[in-house]
C-alpha cells in the first residue's frame, strides 16, 4: 500500500532509500519497517483499490471519507488479506513489459526514494531478473490476471486506456456503478489525457522536494506513449526480451501490445 509517504519518514533525499526484502519481494526499508501495519490494513466493503505495477500508468492511500479510493503497487499475495476478504472493488492496470521496464529505468532515475538503476544495460538485467521493488513484473501481472475471476477485479490494459480511452473509461464506469452522460464523460477524457495531466501539479508530482524526485533528470510523466521501447532496446536485448519473456508468460492466457499496428 501507498501507506508510507515520504513526509513520514523524515526522507531528506541525501541519499537514496536503502532496500530490504518482506515475503522474498524487495521493498524500501520504510516499507519493510510497517510492514506488520500495512499487513493489517482495514479494508471497508465500499473501498475502490486501484492496483499496479510500479509506471504502469497509475500512480498513496489516503485518509479519505466512505468511499475511499486507494491504490498500491503490491503483487497480489501481498496484499492485505481485508480486501479480499470485504470482496472490495479492485482495478487493475497492466501495461506491456518493454514499455514498462523503459519508465520504471527513468522513474529509478530521478527519484532517490528508490535504487540507483545504474546504467541501461544494467537495469535491463535486474528488471529481467526481478530484483526490483515490488518484484518481478511477469509475476506481478500474471498474479493479479490469474485472481480477477475469483475476486471483483477489472483488468485493464494500458494500450488499450491510449488506444481507445472513451470505451475503457466507460468499461471503468460501469464496474464502479457510475452513469456518466457524454458531457462528463468528454471532461474526464479531457483531465485523464497524458498531455492535461503532465501539466497538472495534482498529478505530476512537481509538489515533491527536488531533492527527492529531480524532474530535470526525468519528468515523472514522461512520454505516455506505447512503443518507446524501441528508442532504448538493442536488436540483442529485444531478442533476449523476447525469449525470457516466452518463458516466463508460457504458463498464462495474458498477452500484451508492445506497439500500435
Amino acid at each position: 500500500m501507498a501507506l508510507n509517504k515520504m513526509e513520514d519518514f523524515k526522507f531528506d533525499g541525501k541519499e537514496r532509500l536503502p532496500v530490504n526484502y518482506v515475503k522474498g519481494i524487495m521493498q524500501p526499508v520504510p516499507t519493510c519497517n510497517i510492514w506488520d501495519q500495512i499487513w493489517n490494513f482495514q479494508a471497508k466493503s465500499d473501498d475502490l483499490l486501484i492496483a499496479t505495477y510500479p509506471k504502469a500508468g497509475l500512480e498513496q492511500a489516503e485518509q479519505m471519507p466512505s468511499p475511499r479510493t486507494l491504490k498500491t503497487h503490491l503483487p497480489i499475495q501481498m496484499l492485505p488479506p481485508s480486501f479480499l476478504e470485504k470482496n472490495c472493488k479492485i482495478i487493475y492496470v497492466a501495461r506491456n513489459p518493454k514499455d514498462n521496464m523503459v519508465s520504471y529505468y527513468h522513474f529509478q532515475k530521478m527519484n532517490k526514494a528508490l535504487p540507483d538503476p545504474g546504467t541501461w544495460e544494467e537495469y535491463f538485467e535486474t528488471f529481467l531478473a526481478g530484483k526490483v521493488c515490488w518484484g518481478s513484473w511477469h509475476d506481478h501481472v500474471k498474479g493479479w490476471w490469474k485472481a480477477k475471476d475469483q475476486y471483483r477485479i477489472l483488468y485493464l490494459f494500458y494500450e488499450d486506456l491510449k488506444k481507445n480511452p472513451k470505451h475503457e473509461i466507460q468499461k471503468l464506469a460501469e464496474f464502479i456503478g457510475k452513469n456518466l452522460d457524454y458531457e462528463v464523460l468528454d471532461k474526464i477524457l479531457h483531465h485523464s489525457s497524458f498531455d492535461v495531466m503532465k501539466q497538472n501539479p495534482m498529478a505530476n508530482y512537481t509538489t515533491i522536494p527536488t531533492e527527492i524526485m529531480n524532474h530535470s533528470i526525468s519528468p515523472f510523466m514522461r512520454k505516455g506513449t506505447v512503443g518507446d521501447w524501441k528508442n532504448h532496446f538493442t536488436v540483442a536485448q529485444n531478442e533476449r526480451f523476447d525469449e525470457d519473456y516466452k518463458k516466463k508468460m508460457a504458463d498464462t492466457s495474458l498477452t500484451f501490445h508492445f506497439q500500435f499496428s
